[in-house]
């Protein structure tokens, strides 16, 4: 029993230097590669890289949705929140944005989503000094109903705030819409666009439709694992259309209890918007969507009008 016991005891001491061992090798390690300028931050549990395709855009276009699916990928490793790194937090450097990374193996593929990115003037260049070879991801998604859709979103914060049509037009009278607005702002696709094709060629930008994320989630993720260069693991049986939200939700996942939808902010009813007021937004957007249509294609406007009506009713 004695020796038993020693046996025990000897053994226990053992896993404990083993353990004290490899915190002081991954403290060395992370503290060594942390001051240095390698690609990644390695241990023997993945390294910290910079993302190798990051969605950039657009607000309220669905790429909450779109980051949500694609994590289901075991390729895929993204981070949760929005970093900022290239819009907010810049003067941070680069090691700061890469150890917000998760840690991925070989492999895998490392993500990040910031849909103010797309917006800002600084961003193209920024992205573009860390890597030329970074994948970007545009959601986009009918301006229209995007903007009263982001309207929506900062009613709920302040329900104080002027009506959407007091805050479209500069001019009610002569219907002339004020573009300072962030929400008609953002809508204007080619206007930001034209600033990262100085930066990157399109080859490196896919364009997703929002639209398609609803009726068609399945089929807009073969396009964007086929992309990121994945096999097509995210499938239509991951999916299902929840009728009280109004958009897919994954399916129960493994190990868990409930399927997974989007948050309680996630399919908010819109406010009811005078016809008028959409109608003249729609006029609006019309020569900016074209503009768009013909800077993309063909690789987002090929067949676009037999999955996305109400983008394409924008344009012609």
């Amino acid at each position: 029993m004695t020796d038993m016991r020693r046996h025990r005891s000897g053994t226990a001491r053992i896993t404990r230097l083993r353990l004290s061992f490899v915190r002081e090798q991954l403290s060395d390690l992370s503290n060594s590669d942390s001051s240095s300028n390698n690609i990644s931050i390695a241990n023997n549990y993945g390294s910290k890289k910079f993302p190798q395709a990051i969605i950039i855009g657009v607000k309220k276009g669905g790429t909450r949705a779109l980051l949500e699916f694609l994590r289901i990928h075991p390729d895929v490793r993204a981070v949760g929140s929005e970093p900022h790194f290239f819009d907010r937090f810049y003067d941070k450097g680069l090691e700061w944005y890469r150890n917000l990374m998760p840690r991925t193996l070989e492999g895998q593929i490392t993500m990040e989503k910031t849909p103010s990115y797309f917006i800002t003037k600084e961003a193209p260049r920024r992205v573009f000094s860390m890597s030329r070879h970074t994948k970007l991801i545009v959601v986009v998604r009918d301006p229209v109903t995007r903007a009263v859709s982001d309207y929506t979103q900062t009613l709920t914060k302040s329900p104080g705030l002027p009506s959407f049509q007091n805050l479209a037009f500069r001019n009610t009278t002569t219907g002339l819409i004020d573009t300072s607005w962030s929400a008609v702002r953002i809508g204007i696709y080619a206007k930001h666009l034209e600033n990262w094709l100085r930066f990157f060629p399109l080859s490196r930008l896919l364009f997703v439709s929002g639209e398609r994320l609803v009726t068609d989630p399945a089929g807009e993720m073969g396009r964007v694992q086929d992309f990121l260069g994945l096999k097509r693991v995210v499938t239509d049986k991951h999916f299902y259309f929840n009728q009280t939200k109004g958009f897919p939700c994954l399916k129960k996942p493994e190990g868990s209890s409930r399927p997974r939808c989007l948050g309680k902010s996630k399919g908010r009813p819109h406010p009811q918007i005078p016809s008028e007021v959409l109608l003249r937004l729609r006029d609006f957007y019309r020569p900016f969507n074209l503009k768009f249509y013909q800077m993309t294609w063909p690789e987002f406007w090929l067949g676009l009008n037999s999955y996305s009506p109400k983008l394409s009713e924008t344009v012609v």
